[in-house]
């Protein structure tokens, strides 16, 4: 019998998965990437009786594999937020998948355990732009504002980590960075005194510095959208960006568009004061995908530049 551990490599896939390990400890294969790469059941072939851990990657867009893996006679855990067409029904599938927009898969696995790990959970609401959700869930660890602060630092920073165009882009690869956190049930010990914390929050400042340069331009009553160059801190920068320019003008939509050759990488985001239809809007275009709250596209023709850019000035309309 074999384990895989198949997770998003941003903050709330890592988290997810951290959280379970704690509480559930095993030696598993991981199998992870890119906060893009989501297509992660096609790189495990299951025999029967194998035991597949699935984590905050889209069911919708991994069914033929989960279903080939089920046939296998493999068992299935699978916990996710993001847009899941139909749930098979199936014996060895477990599925807590829940695509409210104020959810996460780190706090789906927070409920599932019942909050013996609230810390990572919380710190992976903050890393997904949750904030409002985070504190919720904080509230009963009775956790002073710094401390809450330092959860939100830490949550950012790991899901920043996740973005680029490949792993060449990330500062560590994140299977690297779940097993630099994963001795520590503490994640403020984390902070104190693992090198990768530090190494992380420069480069989240330098790259965030580089991208306040670049001001968002409006798009249509309700958006507005930034383009960013073609450079590996702007692939890194581009989903952190979305999340901050969303908090500081939440009744804004919002898009940034980093050019990569003669593609676009775009990340979207709902306005933070009606969180739906970023999903929907980034499904209209192949290579997208996403949550309710904010999705993506991996590569927009520059030939569909023009059509995104009216679809999404028409997707989000101002507050009724």
């Amino acid at each position: 019998m074999a384990f895989y551990d198949i997770f998003n490599g941003d903050a709330d896939g890592i988290c997810a998965l951290h959280q379970l390990r704690l509480t559930e400890p095993r030696e598993a294969t991981l199998v992870t990437g890119i906060k893009r790469d989501i297509k992660l059941l096609r790189r495990v072939h299951p025999e029967p009786g194998d035991q597949l851990t699935v984590l905050d990657i889209s069911l919708d867009e991994n069914r033929g594999e989960l279903l080939r893996a089920l046939e296998q006679g493999a068992a299935c855990r699978y916990f996710d937020h993001h847009y899941c067409g139909e749930i098979p029904r199936h014996p060895r599938l477990q599925a807590f998948i829940d695509t409210s927009p104020d959810i996460c898969t780190s706090l789906l696995v927070d409920r599932h355990l019942q909050g013996r790990q609230r810390p990572w959970a919380v710190a992976a609401a903050f890393g997904d732009n949750l904030h409002e959700a985070a504190r919720r869930a904080a509230e009963p660890l009775r956790l002073a504002e710094p401390e809450l602060e330092r959860l939100r630092e830490l949550g950012e920073c790991i899901n920043y980590n996740a973005y680029g165009e490949s792993v060449e882009d990330l500062h560590f690869h994140p299977a690297e960075l779940y097993r630099a956190l994963h001795p520590y049930a503490d994640p403020f010990a984390f902070m104190a005194e693992h090198p990768a914390f530090e190494k992380l929050r420069q480069g989240y400042r330098e790259d965030m510095a580089r991208a306040a340069a670049l001001p968002p331009e409006p798009v249509g009553s309700a958006g507005a959208a930034v383009m960013l160059p073609d450079a590996a801190w702007s692939r890194r920068a581009n989903g952190v960006l979305a999340n901050r320019l969303s908090r500081a003008h939440p009744e804004r939509a919002h898009a940034v568009l980093v050019k990569t050759g003669e593609h676009y990488m775009v990340s979207v985001r709902a306005p933070l004061a009606r969180p739906t239809g970023a999903d929907t809007l980034c499904r209209r275009f192949p290579t997208g995908g996403g949550r309710k709250g904010a999705g993506g596209i991996n590569r927009l023709p520059a030939t569909e530049l023009q059509r995104f850019l009216k679809e999404f000035s028409g997707a989000f309309g101002p507050a009724g």
